[in-house]
């Protein structure tokens, strides 16, 4: 199996170099030549096996430059009873409304209470084993912009781990209290983290530059050191997402849900659009899909696209209570127009020049047939969800936290819109925890709290529902992260936390 670069077929790497690495030389991002295809019969095998026995089976088929053991050793590593709870790290709620039915997959047992943690407990172990096959003794410098999750689990997954130093980039207004606790009293020697004066584009765009910036990579050359990315460009981050599509489906057969063979609907809360990407690729190795579901909050940048073909990120930027979702610059849309056009990296190249040189692109009407075949674009402004939040607690006694109340919202305006009843998995991807003052606002009429934690135990009293370990541990832990800086000033901060001139 190997890798090309959306914007030069001319690179041709490994899986271990396309994890190293993160991110092509010219900008661009890995996506495998070919995808392994799953027969119902290897469906069935899956359905056989737990989360790490599926887990073990898929990311083979895809680092075939990894030894089994090492494929083996990296997944009992990461998904363990003690770090997600119990021995299937993505439980599904069932709700069954009138003729609707929703499987709620869980992603957010792990140790930061978000569905970032699926992936990255696994990557710093595929990414240590894939710099020893391709760097030797260099030391990886992982850079991470965050729109809130992908930080603190990025963070957890790599604080202290041999050969790695880690940074994370956050916009200043732009997370939860929460999260922004999560990463300010993070652990780790090897760990730092700053806030950013701006927005989560800011950041996504002045890391993507400081990958591509010659000059700081020959400094960091000459230091043994190099690049890599957590952020969901890196495939070794997207990889560890398809399979929990493929687990869950695996659980609704066996669970008595839907028959081997059925197809089901998959309803994502996106931003950066990997997490329904990851099901789009499960789609084509064989995953029963009929429709992807979409769903944005006011930041609808995805929903345009969807609907007009025109990707147009010249617009106003919402902060919003579903800030990991406040994105304009969807990174991941670059592997599905590589895909939808065929692997024309001549034309994906011409669409991301023009979305960063003009602020938009307009796709051919080909790729918006294909568009329209596989997705349906929704999206859900702050007030449905809290809505939203509030109608599952009263109705279904479910608490779902404001991203994924957007992806129930908007999968309500597609059966609505389309009198389509399949059966829909929707991927809940936070707990409510991380975002109690949204949470708790919808789910009571008291006057709220003025401290998160005491909106936490609050809303934990209304509901009954426990607060995660995780967050609750983190009320007696001290701040040890500060420091803010200029979106311009990235480059210099990265080379002064590496002790470089």
């Amino acid at each position: 199996m190997k890798y090309n670069s959306t914007r030069s077929k001319k690179t041709v790497v490994t899986a271990s170099q396309a994890i190293a690495q993160g991110i092509s030389e010219e900008g661009g991002l890995f996506v495998p030549q070919e995808l392994p295809k799953y027969s119902l019969e290897e469906l069935s095998l899956l359905a056989a096996a737990d989360y790490r026995g599926r887990a073990k089976k898929i990311m083979g088929d895809y680092l075939s430059d990894f030894t089994a053991d090492e494929i083996s050793e990296s997944v009992d590593a990461a998904y363990t009873a003690e770090k997600f709870g119990s021995d299937n790290p993505c439980p599904i709620s069932y709700i069954e409304s009138g003729d609707k039915k929703m499987s709620l997959l869980e992603l957010w047992h792990g140790p930061t209470s978000a569905f970032k943690d699926m992936a990255l407990q696994i990557l710093p172990h595929l990414l240590t084993k894939s710099m020893k096959k391709t760097a030797g003794d260099k030391k990886a410098v992982i850079l991470v912009a965050t729109s809130g999750d992908t930080g603190k689990a990025a963070l957890e997954g790599f604080k202290d781990v041999d050969g790695t130093s880690i940074m994370v980039f956050y916009p200043v207004d732009g997370v939860s209290p929460m999260q922004k606790r999560q990463m300010a009293t993070q652990k780790g020697e090897n760990v730092s983290v700053v806030a950013i004066k701006g927005n989560f584009d800011d950041a996504q765009t002045g890391v993507k530059k400081i990958f591509t910036n010659t000059e700081i990579k020959k400094k960091l050359a000459d230091n043994n050191m190099l690049f890599s990315s957590a952020n969901s460009i890196n495939w070794g981050r997207l990889l560890p997402q398809i399979v929990y599509y493929f687990s869950a489906y695996c659980d609704m057969v066996n669970e008595g849900k839907i028959n081997l063979g059925d197809k089901i609907n998959v309803a994502v809360p996106t931003g950066n659009f990997g997490n329904i990407l990851a099901a789009f690729y499960a789609m084509n190795m064989g995953l029963p899909v009929a429709k992807f579901i979409c769903a944005s909050n006011s930041n609808n940048v995805l929903t345009d696209f969807i609907r007009t073909g025109t990707y147009d990120r010249k617009r106003h930027f919402y902060t919003t209570i579903s800030p990991s979702m406040d994105i304009l610059v969807s990174s991941n849309l670059e592997r599905l127009l590589y895909h939808l056009t065929d692997g024309n990296d001549e034309r994906v190249a011409g669409f991301m020049k023009a979305l960063s040189e003009e602020g938009s692109y307009t796709v051919d009407a080909d790729i918006k047939a294909k568009l329209e075949k596989y997705f349906w674009g929704g999206c859900c402004d702050d007030e449905n969800t809290v809505k939203t939040i509030s109608e599952l607690y009263k109705n279904e006694n479910y608490l779902a936290d404001t991203h994924t109340a957007v992806a129930v919202n908007v999968y309500d305006q597609y059966a609505a819109e389309t009198g389509d009843l399949t059966p829909t998995l929707i991927a809940s991807t936070a707990s409510p925890y991380k975002f109690a003052k949204a949470v708790l606002g919808a789910v009571t009429d008291e006057a709220l709290p003025e401290d998160e934690f005491a909106m936490v135990d609050a809303l934990s009293a209304k509901t009954g529902t426990p607060v995660p370990a995780p967050l609750a541990s983190l009320k007696e832990l001290k701040e040890r992260f500060d420091t803010s800086c200029e979106v311009e000033e990235m480059p210099g901060v990265v080379l002064g936390s590496l002790g470089i001139v």
